[in-house]
């Protein structure tokens, strides 16, 4: 378990690796025009070019990739081009909201998904019809659109929940739960129905498999063949949908927070994007690829307990 862990790890790493060099070369290939944009079109080629040396864009590619490598390992990813935060601090200050919002989501659509899913594939009927209806119309149905749509009802007509978060720094638990409320029911309906389809899907088959029949033909109870056997046998399919889902979320956030105004870091992304403030640009894709890391590793790591296969795969 330990060499699977450690292959795991070596992988993640070199991911890592690849996607920041990638994506330094990319977004750093065209910033030629990164110091006209910060001072202005008043400023003049004197001062643009004194702000180019400032911040390394007169470099060879290369060489500033290599200069900001050592940087990152270091555990610095340098400052924001526009406002001078530390890149470091500024994603701490967002992280932790889209990740309570995302796993607070990914749970309950783990939950939900689970027990329609296991339902579905036993009961079949009306149930079976409704989970894959809702599979297609989840999977159609834009996220921002349910957004609208319960900021609308809940929030602006009823009133029950803030239409504008109210997350700051020192905010209260109420504050949390009434401003992540609408945002995680709204990733919620958007990513139940096609999780449970999936988990439906690993239900049936494993229902046909000879070893259910040879428990009930020993008389083992129905519910102990589902909750014992068969959803310990189903899992690993369940978990590596759910993490496809957890991946999707974080970039899914995107549009719900700039819908709910959620400080978060997707509302971070979209705004270094837009000034091409492009450090910070950088340690949003770092953070986003290592979380996915982990998430990966966690799920590999469950699916090796589950089924003891999957570690010398």
């Amino acid at each position: 378990m330990l060499m699977h862990i450690a292959r795991r790890l070596v992988s993640g790493v070199v991911v890592l690796i690849v996607v920041a060099s990638l994506a330094f070369v990319l977004l750093f290939i065209g910033s030629s025009n990164i110091a006209r944009n910060i001072l202005g079109d008043q400023a003049t080629e004197e001062a643009v070019a004194l702000k180019a040396a400032e911040l390394g864009l007169d470099q060879p590619i290369l060489s500033r990739l290599g200069d900001w490598m050592l940087n990152a390992v270091q555990g610095e990813l340098g400052r924001s081009w526009f406002s001078n935060q530390d890149v470091f601090e500024a994603i701490l200050s967002r992280l932790p909201i889209t990740l309570v919002m995302v796993f607070a989501s990914i749970t309950l659509i783990a939950v939900a998904a689970t027990v329609l899913g296991m339902v579905a594939a036993v009961r079949r009927g009306w149930v079976d019809r409704v989970v894959q209806v809702g599979a297609v119309l989840g999977s159609s149905l834009p996220g921002f659109i349910i957004g609208v749509f319960l900021v609308t009802i809940f929030a602006v007509q009823l009133g029950w929940f803030d239409a504008v978060s109210r997350i700051r720094p020192g905010a209260g638990a109420w504050v949390w739960v009434s401003s992540l409320t609408l945002p995680v029911v709204a990733l919620l309906i958007n990513g139940v129905a096609g999780t449970a389809q999936q988990i439906r899907s690993a239900f049936i088959k494993q229902l046909e498999q000879d070893y259910v029949r040879t428990l009930r033909s020993r008389g083992i109870p129905e519910r102990e063949i589902l909750f014992k056997h068969v959803l310990r046998s189903a899992a690993p399919a369940g978990l590596t949908v759910l993490s496809l889902q957890f991946i999707g979320l974080l970039g899914g956030v995107v549009i719900i927070e700039s819908i709910f105004a959620i400080p978060g870091m997707g509302k971070l992304a979209v705004d270094a994007t837009t000034q091409s403030d492009l450090p910070l640009v950088m340690g949003v894709v770092i953070y986003t690829v290592i979380i996915v890391i982990i998430v990966n590793l966690l799920v590999d790591i469950l699916n090796g307990w589950l089924n003891p296969k999957v570690r010398v795969s």
